[in-house]
């Protein structure tokens, strides 16, 4: 997260940055498991929690090659009150986050064209390009007002069975989460985890439970005075 930014390059801190989370889960039919890390203590931002990978996008993510893309009708939640340029960016920087924050790899076998940006040359080094179609679009969420931070953040759901690397090896990670570990879902609430990792985590305990893909997607926004949740492609809101 430490390099992100909006599609944009202005820098202030104060605005609501997009930003892209991933949730990979393990055995996810016997014993389920998600990947998670833990923020340094002297971030500015959620410091100390237990958090899965992801970042803010970067202002070059939209023009990254996909070697295929978000599966329908993923796509279209995805860009319901979303511009073009960010929807697109989305998925990329989610496995650009992953890559950085755990040295896993979703993407299939390929050559990339022309230069490779610096935030991918690891990547393309190992021969693959980014693929999104196994990723599944899960929550909206947007950080509330008054935080040092906020970010309009959405997050996909991964099987780790498409994964391309060792699930268990963290090698190539950068030193933005510590105590990467694949924690059983029951026991991830012992963990000091954002109020907001609580919601999506008991979303995707219902959809592991349930064995069912909901027809709409979650929009969770916590304004000054009231919680408000709508529906991405849902008929109606709810509150």
């Amino acid at each position: 997260m430490q390099k992100g930014s909006n599609i944009s390059t202005g820098i202030d801190k104060t605005a609501i940055r997009d930003a892209a989370t991933v949730i990979v889960v393990r055995d996810k039919s016997s014993a389920p498991k998600i990947l998670m890390g833990q923020r340094g203590a002297k971030a500015a931002f959620m410091p100390s929690k237990f958090v899965f990978p992801g970042g803010a996008v970067d202002a070059g993510d939209s023009a990254i090659p996909l070697a295929s893309p978000l599966p329908h009708p993923c796509n279209e939640r995805l860009a319901e009150q979303t511009g073009a340029d960010i929807a697109r960016a989305l998925p990329i920087a989610a496995i650009r986050e992953l890559w950085e924050e755990t040295g896993q790899i979703l993407g299939t076998a390929g050559d990339w064209s022309g230069d490779v940006p610096e935030d991918w040359q690891g990547f393309a080094a190992r021969g693959f390009l980014p693929a999104a179609d196994a990723m599944e679009f899960v929550f909206r969420a947007i950080t509330p007002p008054g935080r040092p931070r906020r970010f309009d953040a959405r997050f996909f759901l991964i099987d780790a069975d498409a994964l391309v690397t060792d699930p268990d090896d963290f090698s190539a990670a950068s030193d933005e989460l510590s105590h990467l570990q694949w924690i059983p879902l029951p026991e991830v609430r012992q963990f000091d985890l954002p109020f907001i990792t609580e919601v999506v985590l008991a979303e995707i305990a219902a959809r592991l439970r349930d064995g069912t893909t909901p027809d709409s997607v979650p929009f969770y926004k916590d304004r000054d005075e009231d919680i408000h949740f709508a529906r991405l492609g849902g008929d109606s809101p709810l509150s």
